[in-house]
């Protein structure tokens, strides 16, 4: 798509595509009014956001079917190239879902036997241009 001031706006289909090529990604909630930016290993399945949690925030934002913000992205500090994609959606615990094979495997210890799915609603992306 057309650059804006530098940055290229990126179509859904390519936002997707590298959602899909990450592993670490942070999710946004509202903690007490206050903005939260907390990291999560995910995974993508059928288009849709899966990661592992505990007891927590998190967890609590998915029980409360809290709108949430996603983010995943890329940066080469030797090119000074890199992207970034922004997904907005629903956070629900899930249980069973077709193809998840359980999840992504949080690289965090302790217990996280929470599933939960973000289902985007709103995708959209960046590229820093070279």
């Amino acid at each position: 798509m057309a650059p804006d001031h530098g940055l290229e706006l990126l179509t859904e289909e390519d936002c997707r595509a590298l959602l899909a090529s990450g592993l670490i990604g942070r999710v946004g909630i509202s903690v007490g009014a206050l903005p939260a930016i907390l990291p999560v290993n995910y995974s993508v399945v059928d288009g849709d956001i899966l990661f592992r949690t505990g007891e927590g925030q998190k967890l609590r934002a998915a029980l409360d079917h809290t709108i949430v913000a996603f983010e995943v992205d890329h940066a080469d500090p030797l090119s000074h190239e890199g992207w970034s994609v922004l997904v907005v959606g629903v956070a629900e615990e899930v249980f069973d879902v077709p193809g998840s094979l359980a999840g992504p495997v949080p690289w965090a210890r302790g217990e996280r036997d929470h599933l939960v799915r973000i289902r985007p609603e709103m995708i959209s992306g960046r590229r820093l241009l070279p």
